[in-house]
């Protein structure tokens, strides 16, 4: 090895070993894994652009680009050209991961979560590091004054973790730092040999030491570790930091500090998890389960991007608590009483609650917020292993009660309705139109709920990303993709461009009853929700998020708000809270329709079959892959014509025959209609779905009457002792069909004819078929790897 490439290698083991520093500061050292591969290609490159040679500006910008395309690599692959090359949307999108990464440091308590715009600070700050060290120490053959920036990393890290093991990092960032001074020694020796000598060698003295880049790089290295030592001391007397280990809480009692720690950002991990792990175990005395959420926090501060939670004075806890903000006596409620039990792996510093509480008793230290009736954690107390009880309210308000609201007190509405000069003007124009004809805010409200949860096609989708930027919220409306987040961030933030008073909820959804009468919660269950404030009732609770959670009762909505498309959809991470739709499985095996209908394989799947034996055969693979090329776009528009066709066509004049043919008509039916747009519910009976089906799809009469004719003809096949068969039903869907058609948009019309919702039926069927072949697969590996009875 060279001594320059000695000298990189050199360069490179000291910045990671500076950079060990900044373990303490973060929950999780992946980042550190992450770093490793990178800061050696950065060395790397740099090291074979100088055998090259090339000047030293060149080299020195082609690392910069190399490292801004390991950046892109690690933290902005969605937004890269092939994933790999930055272009304009990368440079913006890291801008904004920087700007949020700004904002995570100020809000999070150390060890703070390694969120995405933290995780580029670290990575990205350490390579920068990195650049520095390897231009100054191998690039322009300085290595002493190569420790500044390897102290400016140690000395932040220094002066912001709480000094408990600081002289271990110091130590490694000085081993370092000293390993790169004698790697640069014994190349400048290795180089210009007896230059920098001592005297000339005298005939059995002893070899002459060179002394002038020792001791050079000694009287650097002792003032620049001297620095270190001394500059931390001075750190932590400086007020706030870069990550802020507390927010400080004024109360009754005294200044508390209480952790800062947001739970959306492991919302999505959570959501994401593969291990449903439980978090917490509760008995209530409630008679509805469905409506226990149990709330976190609550995040009121909307910068046009994300919302946060206000900085806030905290109390001792009071008890009992006040009466909610807003809450008059007209409202019914009941009180219920709910024993929650948090396991050793959940250490949440805020106290999950129904809400509103009336009452808390809990052990340990904990502090009260009073706007948003949270307890957080005192100096270091967390939920691990704690057992506590909650006394709330189950306030139950009627709809007319909340369109009777009278206006909220104008300092709580100016608060509670900002809306940022930043957010997309898209994002009102669309709450206007969504929310066109209603009489008063509960009713705007109401609208709002169900375009996200029924009319507006929007898809639950916990892969999807959080989203970044001023047109986040304004991308979630276009794409209509998503999981919770999104849907009460977009929720809130319309309902306050209509001038309601809204804020975010974050905590857990209602968890799964078990036998012995507990409900158990599990990490998947973590959710966010909107609430909107209506003076004499309070912050109420909507549930806009498809598939997730329970639409609240006082929503007299005219759609079911449980019955949704994506109850049915392949999500790629779907909750596990339980719903009332069928599996894929049970919507192909058990639905009202016949299995091979689920089954069908599209017209592009056909196999075919070319000779090998000539030179002939490429034009063929030509003419296919063409082929292919044209069919695979249109192998769903192919599907549901052939689907159509197998269901509606001919079929055994039999009983069974035309009760098969009956229940496919009516499959039909319910595909064509989520095709234009309305949601299959199959937890209704084929009454009420034909009702929502002509009522979403603003039927005229005579479809109207062909929709329920058809839903007839199913009850009779489902329910009656003796079905009577029924006649024309293939000729009552086309009817239905056509009046969907009729009523629906172009883009609506286009759409259902090119990309169907319904095609997601094939690819069930094929996930189906390929679960069926890996068990049987699983079931017949272990006769396959039974020993031989057989002796020799």
């Amino acid at each position: 090895m060279s001594g320059r490439a000695r000298l990189a290698l050199c360069a490179a083991a000291a910045t990671l070993m500076a950079s060990c520093a900044l373990l303490p500061l973060v929950s999780e050292p992946t980042w550190l894994l992450q770093l490793v591969p990178l800061v050696a290609v950065q060395a790397g490159v740099g090291a074979a652009v100088r055998r090259i040679p090339l000047g030293r500006s060149l080299t020195l910008a082609v690392q910069l680009l190399v490292t801004l395309v390991l950046l892109t690599l690690v933290c902005a692959r969605q937004h890269a050209i092939a994933g790999l090359i930055p272009g304009p949307d990368t440079v913006r999108y890291l801008a904004e991961l920087l700007r949020q990464g700004t904002d995570d440091i100020g809000r999070y308590a150390i060890p703070a979560p390694v969120t995405d715009g933290i995780r580029l600070m670290l990575i990205g700050g350490v390579l920068l590091v990195g650049l520095l060290v390897d231009t100054l120490a191998v690039t322009f053959r300085s290595a002493a004054p190569a420790g500044l920036p390897l102290l400016a990393l140690y000395s932040v890290a220094a002066g912001l973790s709480d000094g408990g093991a600081d002289w271990l990092w110091f130590l490694v960032a000085a081993a370092g730092y000293l390993m790169l001074l004698l790697a640069e020694g014994r190349d400048r020796l290795a180089q210009w040999g007896r230059v920098f000598g001592g005297p000339p060698r005298i005939p059995g003295a002893p070899a002459a030491v060179p002394l002038a880049p020792v001791r050079t790089g000694r009287r650097i290295g002792a003032a620049a570790l001297g620095v270190a030592l001394v500059l931390p001391l001075a750190l932590p007397s400086l007020p706030g930091g870069l990550l802020e280990r507390a927010r400080e809480g004024v109360g009754a009692g005294g200044v508390g500090a209480v952790s800062a720690v947001d739970p959306l950002v492991a919302l999505h991990d959570n959501l994401n998890s593969e291990d449903a792990r439980q978090v917490l175990s509760l008995r209530t005395s409630s008679n509805d389960l469905s409506d226990l959420y149990l709330r976190i926090v609550s995040l009121d501060d909307f910068d046009g991007t994300t919302w946060k939670a206000s900085r806030r004075a905290y109390a001792d806890v009071p008890d009992p608590l006040p009466t909610p903000a807003g809450l008059g006596g007209a409202v019914r409620r009941d009180t219920i009483r709910t024993t929650i039990t948090a396991e050793d792996t959940y250490a949440q510093d805020a106290l999950p609650m129904p809400y509103p509480p009336s009452r808390v008793r809990v052990s340990g230290r904990w502090r009260y917020e009073p706007v948003g009736m949270t307890l957080s954690g005192d100096r270091g107390q967390t939920t691990r292993g704690e057992r506590y009880e909650v006394t709330s309210l189950d306030v139950e308000p009627t709809a007319e009660q909340l369109a009777a609201a009278p206006p909220p007190p104008a300092a709580l509405w100016e608060q509670y309705t900002k809306v940022p000069s930043s957010l997309p003007k898209v994002v009102a124009r669309t709450a206007k139109e969504v929310t066109a004809g209603a009489r008063n805010h509960y009713e705007e409200a109401v609208k709002l709920q169900d375009y996200f949860a029924v009319t507006g096609g929007f898809q639950y989708d916990t892969q999807v990303e959080a989203g970044q930027g001023p047109r986040a919220i304004a991308n979630f409306l276009e794409d209509k993709q998503g999981f919770c987040v999104h849907f009460s961030f977009a929720m809130a933030a319309m309902a306050r461009t209509l001038g309601i008073p809204a804020r975010v909820a974050v905590g857990f959804a209602p968890g799964s009853p078990q036998s012995d009468g507990t409900v158990v919660v599990n990490q998947r269950d973590a959710h966010a929700w909107p609430e909107l404030y209506f003076e004499g009732v309070g912050w109420t609770r909507f549930e806009p998020t498809p598939t997730r959670g329970t639409t609240p009762s006082y929503t007299q909505s005219d759609t079911p708000g449980s019955s949704l498309p994506d109850e049915t959809l392949p999500s790629r991470r779907a909750s596990s809270t339980p719903s009332a739709a069928a599996s894929p499985s049970e919507s192909c095996a058990g639905g009202p329709s016949r299995p091979e209908s689920c089954d069908s394989p599209s017209a592009a799947a056909v196999p075919h079959h070319d000779p090998d034996d000539s030179d002939w055969w490429v034009w063929p693979l030509i003419g296919v892959g063409a082929l292919l090329v044209l069919v695979v776009p249109l192998s769903p528009l192919l599907w549901r014509r052939r689907t159509r066709a197998l269901r509606l066509g001919g079929h055994d004049r039999t009983p069974g025959g035309a009760a098969a043919h009956t229940l496919a008509a009516w499959q039909e039916l319910t595909d064509s209609a989520w095709d234009h747009g309305i949601p299959p519910d199959e937890s209704l009976t084929p009454r009420k779905a034909a009702e929502r089906m002509v009522r979403l799809g603003r039927l005229e009469p005579a479809a109207g009457a062909a929709v329920h004719r058809v839903a007839d003809a199913v009850e009779q096949v489902l329910y009656a002792p003796r079905p009577r068969p029924a006649a024309g039903t293939a000729r009552d869907v086309r009817e239905a069909v056509e009046g969907l058609r009729s009523v629906a948009s172009a883009g609506t019309r286009l759409r259902a004819l090119f990309l169907p919702r319904s095609s997601a039926r094939a690819w069930w069927a094929v996930s189906a078929r390929w679960s069926a072949l890996r068990a049987r697969a699983a079931a017949a590996r272990p006769a396959l790897r039974r020993p031989s009875r057989q002796q020799g």
